[in-house]
């Protein structure tokens, strides 16, 4: 994978930026976030994110 130049990085104006959906799964299926119901949603912000060691 190439490392990124910061240097030569370019930089956004808000108004060429584009909205970034986020799936995940409910209930067996995949769903955009944004179609929650608020008690989904508040659940959601709660969940607590891992990342589990590989087995020797």
């Amino acid at each position: 994978m190439q490392q990124t130049n910061t240097e030569h990085a370019h930089e956004l104006r808000d108004e060429e930026r584009q909205r970034c959906e986020v799936w995940t799964r409910v209930m067996g299926y995949h769903r955009p976030v944004a179609e929650f119901n608020p008690g989904k949603k508040s659940e959601h912000t709660e969940r607590r994110h891992f990342r589990e060691e590989r087995a020797t």
